[in-house]
């Protein structure tokens, strides 16, 4: 009998197989693709992270080329071959998880499962239906795309994330529903490339989770570049027409607006891959799809974990990672530390990139913080200027009290790769006096963050 076997193959589920096999356990892993590493890896983060460094790519080599920096005429872009990059990133990455699985001696088995019992699991695959007996179970089955109710995709005219990545010709016209990450995400891909796109959100501002300086930040760049961008919209009707869509949607102020476009982008969230696995016929308990667990991804059911999409913590591939490695190491008797959820990093890859940990400004009055903020713009940065990416800013929440770092958030060129260092120093309980004392190096793009922190004081350097 094997000690552990996960269902899914993504995030969540190879990285607890990986740390499992490395602490001792019999482990196998299941997954109905024949590719493994998940959304993430095959329809998500990696492929349309790749798709982002080549249109922010092309945005830059046009800026040179009218900036008289290069002697040459118009760059015209070979789509094809972004969309060749971007399917070899995506091998080499699913190979590359295959890879880490050999050298853990994970056991891989290829198929749908489905809960038999606490410690079995049935497996239908190429070769038949199987029975597997495990002394416990992880779920890590992911999520796929939502469209709203009575918009079927297709992934040709009404399309996911899954066809917006699949496109063999870059559209003419793409209206995106969703101004969350993914929408906002594939708005400055095709944007880039030279779509026209509207933008539509049924919220009244741009990622609606992220702080509202930063939405608003985000919706000047945006519209700035050309994208025509409709908050506290609703969708009225999208209907084929022989030369594309037709979209007709209500406006903020209530006006009947139509559009006929190429293609419809539906990112509008996703659901859990629960439904046909068995839940039931065990027993575990679930709220809305999602499984319900403890603070070490355990169910009401002996034996049986779940981690990533399926549970209800924040959609995001490096959340299942963590989550993956406190079941692991809870299935083979260590004490891990709980995820603190307030301290997770988000992160947006548009142009401009978003991140953030922590409580908005809005958050934290609500929870009774008296706060005490600090922005710094990035204009003001040496850096930013040598790479002429000005736009944006680093914001911090702190308390008023005594310093304490509440919630940091930033919009601009790479804040995805700073955000770290207000993750550690937020997880170390850190005031914006300790951080303000450490010195970060010149120029760079994180000096922002230190001058934002020197904002809290109101003695900024350089502004």
């Amino acid at each position: 009998m094997l000690d552990i076997v996960i269902i899914g193959a993504g995030p969540g589920g190879y990285v607890a197989a990986i740390r499992a096999a490395q602490l001792g356990l019999q482990t196998a892993i299941v997954d109905r693709d024949s590719r493994f590493g998940g959304t993430c890896t095959l329809r998500g983060c990696i492929p349309t992270k790749a798709l982002l460094r080549d249109a922010h790519l092309f945005q830059e080599m046009k800026k040179a080329v009218q900036q008289g920096l290069f002697k040459t005429g118009d760059i015209q872009l070979d789509f094809s071959k972004i969309q060749s990059r971007k399917d070899d990133v995506v091998s080499k990455s699913s190979k590359g998880v295959d890879y880490l699985l050999k050298k853990n001696k994970v056991t891989v088995m290829k198929g749908d499962a489905k809960l038999l019992s606490s410690g079995k699991i049935q497996l239908k695959g190429d070769s038949g239906t199987t029975e597997v007996e495990a002394r416990n179970i992880v779920i890590a089955t992911g999520s796929e795309a939502r469209s709203l109710p009575g918009y079927d995709l297709d992934e040709q005219s009404i399309i996911s994330n899954v066809g917006a990545l699949n496109m063999q010709a870059i559209p003419a016209s793409l209206v995106i529903v969703g101004a969350g990450a993914v929408g906002v995400e594939f708005a400055s891909i095709y944007q880039a490339f030279g779509t026209k796109v509207t933008l539509l959100e049924v919220a009244p501002d741009l990622m609606p989770l992220e702080d509202a300086e930063v939405s608003r930040e985000l919706r000047r760049v945006l519209t700035r570049k050309g994208i025509e961008i409709h908050t506290s919209a609703k969708l009225e009707s999208a209907k084929k027409m022989p030369s594309g869509i037709e979209v007709q949607f209500q406006t903020e102020k209530g006006e009947a607006k139509k559009l006929l476009v190429e293609k419809l982008l539906m990112a509008t969230g996703r659901s859990p891959n629960t439904a046909s696995i068995g839940l039931e016929s065990v027993g575990v308990a679930t709220e809305r799809g999602f499984i319900k667990v403890n603070s070490f991804m355990q169910t009401n059911v002996a034996g049986i974990y779940a981690i990533g999409d399926v549970v209800p913590t924040p959609l995001l591939a490096h959340v299942a990672f963590q989550e993956g490695i406190i079941a692991a190491e809870k299935i083979a008797g260590h004490s891990p530390v709980p995820i603190n959820y307030l301290q997770v990093p988000n992160c947006t890859y548009s142009d401009p990139q978003i991140a953030s940990v922590g409580l908005t400004e809005a958050k934290a009055i609500a929870a009774g913080h008296k706060v005490k903020t600090g922005k710094f713009p990035f204009m003001a940065v040496g850096k930013a200027r040598i790479a002429e990416a000005t736009d944006g800013f680093v914001k911090i929440v702190a308390d008023e009290k005594y310093g304490e770092i509440l919630g940091v958030h930033m919009i601009g060129e790479g804040v995805t790769e700073n955000i770290h260092e207000a993750v550690v120093a937020m997880g170390l309980d850190g005031t914006v006096a300790d951080i303000v004392h450490a010195i970060h190096a010149h120029p760079t793009m994180a000096e922002g963050l230190h001058e934002a922190l020197e904002s809290v004081f109101g003695a900024p350097i350089h502004l």
